[in-house]
């Protein structure tokens, strides 16, 4: 005995797809930039240094000195010499005033006086050592500088845009379809 049979025959359906790309472009102006830059402010302050050397003493040594001070020193050594002088025949006039007490007051006053006065001798340098003074007072710079701050405008350029949009097609390639046969 035979069967009936069903046969079946199928194709399947096939899409097809077309795509356009989506394309972009932009451009980026640069951004308008104007920088300034002031000048800094700057104050200075010198104090000037100072020397003062006084070499007085150095003239006075080799005998280059003022007629003031000629006549100071002079002044000054003719007092001492008179100091000397009073207190010398002070001196003399106690010696006579005790002659009854012996000693010979006179002869030892004769003596005295009748010798030359010693003069002492002595290795000298002229000018002196250190005779001339020298001071100095170094000097100062004080500097005060302010900087400015950079003065800056900037103006953004936007970006320039350009678009275009991409597509997808679907279309049916193929038909699906189905065959059904009845074979007995």
């Amino acid at each position: 005995m035979q069967l009936p049979q069903i046969q079946m025959q199928s194709t399947p359906a096939i899409l097809g797809i077309e795509k356009s790309n989506a394309r972009l472009h932009i451009q980026q102006s640069h951004a308008q930039m104007e920088l300034q830059q002031p000048k800094a402010t700057m104050e200075m302050k010198r104090l000037p240094p100072k020397l003062n050397i006084d070499q007085t003493q150095a003239w006075a040594d080799m005998n280059l000195k003022s007629i003031l001070r000629r006549n100071e020193e002079a002044a000054a050594e003719g007092n001492q010499a008179w100091m000397q002088y009073l207190a010398k025949t002070a001196q003399e006039g106690s010696e006579l005033m005790k002659i009854e007490n012996g000693g010979g007051a006179i002869a030892a006053q004769a003596k005295r006086n009748g010798q030359l006065p010693k003069h002492e001798f002595g290795l000298g340098f002229i000018p002196s050592p250190f005779s001339v003074k020298i001071n100095y007072q170094p000097g100062d710079v004080q500097i005060n500088v302010q900087p400015q701050k950079v003065i800056s405008s900037i103006t953004p350029q936007k970006p320039v845009i350009n678009y275009q949009q991409g597509s997808v097609n679907y279309h049916l390639k193929q038909q699906n379809s189905l065959q059904i046969d009845f074979v007995t």
